[in-house]
């Protein structure tokens, strides 16, 4: 839903000077909604083939319908929350400020896709109302209305309210077209309006070129460049020539895998990728040395198998240095032999410092810092601080804890640091009151009427209160050596903290620790 806008001239003042009318909420109005998710909780998928059929396609209508109702409700809900704040003497250009968060944590969503959701909810509503009804009547999907918003999005009110007349697609002039079909079409009939503004759209496309990654399944990742076309095809114009050049000379990889491997290797400049990149795994001291199945974490992937990350270690032959780490109260790094397995190894040597050597030896190297937690939980250690600012070693440790921002159902990279408590009421400047968050969440927090604590669950747990009064808990993901803590109980839960894993409990060698401390994780990083 890229692009989404509610136009040029709608969404930017005040509630007063918008002329969609704030409808008055029945008092039954969730005891209705309660009824109608019973109902279809109750639903029993009977009947021939045909019966199902028409069941599938009912729901479906139910669906749009449902998507249509939920945006009539987020722009009365941003109208009320804009005539509040004018009540309160917040200026005018503030006002609407946190909407599309609390939209977002309604909805469980990220706070992203919560303001693209309130302005595809404000454009249907106050400008394309053909379109909106026709997503009432199920004649398209949420998607599909979604495509004609983007589409329509560089419009002024007026030609975008032509555009939707012109479509008409609450008449079935777009029946049974799919999404390439629509798109063509909005983006003539947009064109035909105003010329100018679409050329101009097109000019500034170059602005929004990014590149972003995502997990995969199988420890595997997307990594997705958005380009402008003629540097796009030139890129993969350039890897495809390099990938028929190493076919021909006998290479025995797939085109397909030599083009992803000529991508890494000319962006990081060496055949295996391990570069001057911090990479952060985390992992227990079992799953390294003792072979445990316990999953490790790698920071901006999410959970992987035990097995790979081990490898990931003891990988040699590649010419760089990788250090395991892991912030923590305490720490003590010890190398590793070069060129000898990770697993298995004993620790020894002496202290290193944590500088970062300047050149990267020819061999492979690991160097493993300790976190300790506290003996039974789930919890870093660490001591508090009396700065307003974090100290040098402190954000490593809540960056370590959270992995992304804590905000529920954000799973955006960390940005800031900050305090749950404010500093100026009272809060410390420790780990129990630190959290990470995006910048746009952490922004967000600042505005009237939100407030934040921490949870009953330690240094884990934030709890958010919205300016509704709405509370939303989020609970930081389990540690590795935590494996029976679920996600679910980690993202806006309520639920009792998971049982840590026993100290004192025999591992799978049936040997027990002979310290209650556990050590759960080690972070491998690179140093350049």
């Amino acid at each position: 839903m890229d692009g989404i806008s509610a136009g040029q001239h709608s969404g930017d003042g005040d509630a007063a000077d918008n002329p969609v009318p704030v409808p008055e909420t029945p008092v039954d109005a969730r005891a209705s909604i309660a009824g109608l998710i019973a109902a279809v909780g109750a639903l029993e998928p009977t009947g021939g083939s045909g019966l199902l059929v028409d069941q599938l396609r009912g729901l479906e209508h139910l669906k749009s319908a449902v998507a249509a109702a939920q945006a009539r409700v987020a722009v009365a809900f941003d109208l009320a929350q804009r005539r509040e704040q004018a009540e309160a003497g917040v200026p005018v250009a503030e006002r609407g400020k946190g909407v599309a968060a609390q939209v977002a944590l309604a909805r469980r969503e990220s706070p992203n896709k919560g303001s693209r959701l309130l302005g595809l909810a404000k454009a249907l509503v106050t400008e394309m109302p053909r379109t909106l009804a026709a997503l009432e009547n199920g004649q398209l999907n949420e998607w599909r209305a979604t495509l004609l918003v983007k589409e329509t999005a560089c419009l002024s009110a007026e030609d975008r309210c032509a555009v939707d007349e012109e479509l008409a697609p609450d008449l079935g002039t777009l029946e049974g077209a799919g999404d390439r079909r629509i798109v063509a079409a909005v983006k003539a009939a947009a064109y035909r309006r105003d010329p100018r503004s679409v050329t101009r759209r097109a000019a500034h496309a170059a602005n929004e070129r990014c590149v972003s990654l995502r997990p995969a399944p199988d420890t595997m990742t997307y990594l997705t460049a958005l380009l402008p076309v003629a540097e796009g095809v030139a890129a993969y114009a350039a890897l495809s020539r390099a990938a028929d050049t190493a076919r021909s000379g006998g290479d025995a990889r797939l085109r397909g895998q030599i083009m992803a491997d000529t991508l890494v290797e000319r962006l990081t400049g060496t055949p295996g990728g391990i570069t001057g990149v911090q990479v952060e795994l985390v992992m227990t001291d079992r799953t390294l040395l003792q072979g445990d199945s316990e999953p490790a974490r790698l920071k901006g992937y999410g959970v992987v198998p035990a097995g790979w990350a081990r490898e990931l270690v003891k990988r040699n032959g590649t010419g760089s240095l990788v250090r395991q780490t892991a912030a923590g109260s305490r720490t003590e790094g010890r190398p590793l032999p070069a060129g000898s397995s990770a697993a298995g190894t004993p620790s020894g040597g002496s202290e290193q410092p944590d500088e970062q050597p300047t050149q990267a030896p020819a061999e492979f190297h690991v160097w493993i810092r300790r976190l300790y937690t506290a003996p039974g939980a789930d919890e870093l250690l660490a001591t508090d601080s009396r700065a307003r600012l974090f100290p040098r070693g402190l954000p490593r440790l809540i960056e370590t804890r959270d992995d992304t921002c804590r905000t529920p159902y954000c799973d955006a990279p960390i940005r800031h640091y900050d305090h749950v408590l404010a500093w100026h009421a009272g809060g410390t400047t420790s780990l129990d009151n630190g959290a990470g968050l995006c910048e746009a969440c952490n922004h967000t927090k600042e505005n009237p009427g939100w407030k934040t604590k921490p949870g009953v669950r330690g240094s884990r747990a934030v709890e958010v209160t919205t300016p509704t009064g709405h509370r939303y808990q989020s609970t930081a993901p389990p540690l590795p050596g935590n494996g029976n803590a679920s996600i679910g109980k980690s993202i806006g839960k309520r639920n009792s903290p998971p049982g840590g894993l026993d100290p004192q409990a025999p591992s799978r060698t049936g040997k027990r620790p002979r310290q209650r401390t556990k050590v759960p994780a080690a972070v491998p990083s690179e140093i350049p």
